[in-house]
């Protein structure tokens, strides 16, 4: 199985992303329109909410529905709120013993995966972040040294809020510490279950618990999995081995002989590194996000490539997964 990641830089929305939005259109709009058309709001909702919580994003929201064509399917869904349900895999884990860096592998099926790797300056401020629904961001770093991924928080809950991504874009574009974007996974709605990790400049971490239906729970755990303060849907538990990754992430940053290199090495190894891309949980790509040097590290099985504010390279990098 083959796919590619494109590095892509455009301090502001223009030509680069219209071109990104038209190529992937089709297949975003059959996801939005998944469950028909009157299950997802209307706009006249979807700005509302958008100017209630994240008011700060509507200039860029509004240029990329102007780029996009300014239609109303398509301004409902650069919202991303309340969209269509989805689910990940993905382990996430912050070292912090020296020089801290936030590693994350995203488990997903490498054919839903847009591949883009954007720098932009949207809102005054150098963000690096993997794109997901066009503006929205799976895991990332900002030029203050923020750096932040979501995994899928292992409940079916559905609810009221965004797409989780959106959010993490949000943070990047406007935060410049983990106590800032701890406030805002305080006050911004998440429409299902996720688990954010944050870790900044000063080695500050957090990994936070957002749901739909309660409050979020604020830890001060080094990981996550695919599950929250205990396992809820044992079924999908089992599915990614969310448990086992988890102990054996604990395992291993407990281990007092563990190096950052070898801690770093072991996402691209069994249990964390996942092959079942049958079954839309295989890893697609591992991430090491490092607030002190400001880079931004992607890695497969025998190769890697680095990225960084004072030197982001526009490329392509074609990616060969190998299946059992």
């Amino acid at each position: 199985m083959n796919s590619r990641l494109r590095s892509i830089a455009e301090p502001s929305p223009g030509d680069k992303w219209q071109s990104l939005f038209k190529q992937f259109w089709p297949n975003y709009e059959s996801w939005f329109l998944k469950e028909g058309a009157d299950r997802r709001p209307k706009f006249m909702a979807c700005e509302q909410a958008l100017r209630q919580h994240m008011p700060e994003l509507l200039p860029t929201y509004e240029r990329l529905v102007e780029l996009a064509g300014g239609g109303d399917l398509e301004a409902r869904f650069l919202s991303l709120y309340r969209p269509t349900p989805y689910l990940t895999g993905c382990s996430q884990a912050v070292w912090t013993r020296d020089q801290p860096r936030l590693i994350r592998n995203y488990d997903y099926d490498p054919k839903m995966w847009e591949g883009v790797l954007l720098h932009t300056t949207w809102n005054g401020r150098e963000v690096i972040a993997m794109s997901d629904c066009l503006w929205g961001v799976l895991d990332g770093i900002n030029d203050a040294g923020l750096a932040v991924s979501l995994a899928f928080g292992g409940r079916k809950a559905v609810g009221d809020g965004f797409g989780i991504p959106l959010i993490l874009r949000y943070i990047l574009e406007f935060c410049d510490t983990t106590a800032e974007a701890e406030k805002v996974l305080a006050r911004v709605p998440s429409h299902m279950s996720y688990n954010v990790t944050l870790l900044d400049v000063s080695g500050r971490h957090r990994t936070i618990f957002v749901a739909p239906d309660r409050v979020p729970v604020v830890t001060n755990k080094h990981l996550a999995t695919n599950h929250q303060e205990q396992v809820e849907w044992p079924e999908h538990a089992v599915a990614t081995g969310s448990v086992d990754r988890a102990h054996f992430l604990a395992l291993r940053l407990d281990d007092p002989f563990e190096t950052a290199e070898r801690f770093t090495s072991r996402f691209l190894e069994p249990p964390l590194y996942s092959t079942r891309f049958d079954h839309g949980w295989g890893t697609i790509y591992t991430a090491v996000y490092d607030p002190t040097n400001l880079t931004a590290t992607y890695c497969w099985p025998g190769y890697h490539t680095r990225q960084s504010f004072t030197d982001f390279t526009e490329r392509s990098l074609d990616i060969r997964y190998h299946q059992p």
